[in-house]
């Protein structure tokens, strides 16, 4: 029989970590204004991390005190405290710590080459804090293909863009998406999306990355198509050439078709002719697409725990429904990345809509704020709006820990319908919530006029700035559920 008594040797090691008299080795960490040194014992980190062994293997020691010194300016303090603390004792507090510091832990063991530590919070992500990931999508999902290490999270997040691709392909940030994440994205059978629109998208990016290249095809020298080519060349082969429409085939590809090898080209030309006769070039499978129509993925901006707060905020229930009997469903009407940020986009299609929630991705933060409106929109209506179920909200960091519900405490000017709506979207109180531009474009130009101070027709202040810029914004209808 074996005793193992890893607890008290854990503690005995945590201990060590704090010994000031014979360590042996300096780690500076962080930028430079928030730069911070720590101590370690070189037998430690070379048994713990194949990183720190080849770090030490190439450092001399200092001069003055033997000390050998790392730096490492792309690791924040606070990062790296916790894992000096991992490496020492083998814990990590999961409970305790935010979800955006574990993933950012987890981005950390990845470089230090910790990969048991890097595997359990990729897995602990996953099982527990799905919602996060997927309320957090975009920024997770360029990150991980920057790293190329987190196949796990690839195959999670590349199950949700293949049954809801817009999330990524028309979201603004697709033209800087990583190539090997669009190489795994069209390596996918079951990508939900016609052949044509995928080539439209591979072409707008490849572009993208060449800004040299002109929009006027014509004027495209032969040296242009074969930067073009260059730049695709990973992802050209997994196009389903010979399962996209005639039409589209003569008006999309041929435009494009020295960026094609002349086989595939020649062969692509008989098969529009001829589809029975035999080709040469590989013919790859029809992406399968699924028979009954797929539901879109109802937010990008918040996540079924939020939403049942919310949810109770509209019943003024003192506790939160669950998502397992939330009595409501949000029902997506309008998605600001997917519909167009003009505030009349906003007007047209929102019309005559009632019990509907608006919600606000802040640009640069993890900041949502919204606001619920029991009353229908109105186009053609102007002025103060009366109602005295009307409420605003904000999530500080996405986290329902960090809420603030406001409530309407002046009924007769719950809302503010304004006369120039080709400027003016919604507006909460005589201001509290608003969202405004004056060169028509949401993401451009939008601002609150009066957190903080200027609060008279709700109970508080939401939101941490008087103004902000949008990233995206979503408004749902809110109906009960069919029982």
């Amino acid at each position: 029989m074996s005793f193992m008594f890893l607890e008290k040797l854990s503690q005995d090691f945590s201990e060590l970590l704090n010994d000031k008299e014979e360590y042996n080795v300096i780690i500076e960490v962080g930028q430079e204004q928030d730069k911070k040194s720590f101590t370690a014992h070189s037998a430690v980190l070379r048994y713990r991390s194949s990183y720190f062994n080849k770090e030490l293997i190439n450092t001399l020691p200092n001069d003055n005190n033997n000390n050998k010194i790392i730096t490492n300016p792309n690791i924040s303090a606070q990062i790296f405290e916790i894992i000096l603390k991992y490496i020492y004792g083998g814990i990590i507090d999961t409970e305790n710590t935010d979800t955006r510091t574990i993933y950012d832990l987890m981005i950390a063991a990845n470089k230090l080459e910790l990969d048991e530590l890097s595997e359990k919070l990729e897995n602990h992500l996953i099982e527990s804090q799905a919602s996060w990931l997927k309320t957090h999508f975009t920024f997770v999902y360029h990150s991980i293909f920057k790293n190329n290490k987190f196949k796990i999270l690839e195959n999670f997040c590349n199950d949700i863009v293949v049954n809801h691709p817009s999330i990524i392909f028309e979201s603004t940030e697709f033209t800087s998406l990583h190539e090997s994440a669009l190489v795994s994205i069209l390596k996918r059978d079951d990508l939900q999306m016609k052949e044509s629109e995928i080539w439209d998208y591979l072409i707008k990016w490849g572009t993208a990355q060449n800004p040299t290249l002109t929009e006027k095809l014509e004027e495209w020298s032969d040296e242009n198509f074969m930067t073009l080519k260059v730049t695709l060349q990973q992802c050209l082969p997994l196009i389903r050439y010979f399962h996209i429409l005639n039409s589209d085939v003569i008006d999309k590809i041929k435009p494009y078709k020295k960026i094609l090898g002349k086989q595939l080209w020649n062969d692509l030309k008989q098969y529009l002719i001829l589809p029975d006769r035999p080709i040469k070039s590989s013919i790859l499978p029809p992406r399968l697409i699924l028979s009954q129509e797929v539901i879109e993925l109802f937010s990008t901006i918040i996540n079924e725990e939020q939403v049942s707060m919310i949810s109770s905020w509209i019943d003024n229930k003192p506790i939160n429904y669950s998502s397992s009997n939330n009595p409501y469903e949000f029902q997506l009407i309008l998605r600001g990345s997917k519909d167009g940020f003009a505030p009349r986009t906003f007007w047209n299609i929102c019309d005559r809509l009632a019990n509907t929630i608006v919600v606000i991705k802040i640009e640069g933060t993890d900041e949502i704020l919204g606001g619920f409106n029991p009353l229908a929109w109105n186009k053609t209506r102007t002025g103060c709006v009366k109602t005295n179920k009307s409420l605003i909200f904000s999530f500080k960091d996405g986290n329902i820990q960090n809420s603030i519900l406001s409530r309407v405490k002046n009924e007769d000017r719950a809302l503010h319908y304004s006369a120039n709506k080709d400027i003016d979207g919604p507006c909460f109180g005589n201001g509290e919530l608003m969202m405004k531009s004056d060169v028509s474009d949401f993401t451009q130009d939008s601002l609150s006029q009066s957190w903080g101070g200027w609060v008279r027709h709700y109970e508080k202040p939401i939101g941490t700035a008087d103004r902000f810029s949008i990233r995206d914004y979503e408004v749902f209808k809110v109906v009960k559920k069919s029982i």
